[in-house]
């Protein structure tokens, strides 16, 4: 049965596709990256986590009216 938990290069290679998702609504989070202590830690399995970062309020609004646009054409 495979591992279910995230490899280092599991979580880069989404980190790198949410990076081009927002960056098509004209949304870019610099500090968006892997969070390396996610892996340091002691989780079992390691959380594989994403660090997104902190945004200014223009672009966490551009990203709220973006998520919204998006559910609504569901």
């Amino acid at each position: 049965m495979p591992d279910p938990s995230p490899t280092a290069y599991d979580v880069a290679l989404c980190v790198e596709d949410l990076r081009t998702a927002l960056a098509e609504h004209g949304i870019s989070l610099p500090s968006l990256r892997v969070d390396l202590a996610g892996f340091a830690g002691t989780y079992s399995p390691p959380a594989g986590l994403v660090a997104l970062g902190n945004c200014n309020t223009a672009t966490a609004r551009a990203l709220a009216v973006a998520l919204r646009k998006a559910a609504a054409e569901r």
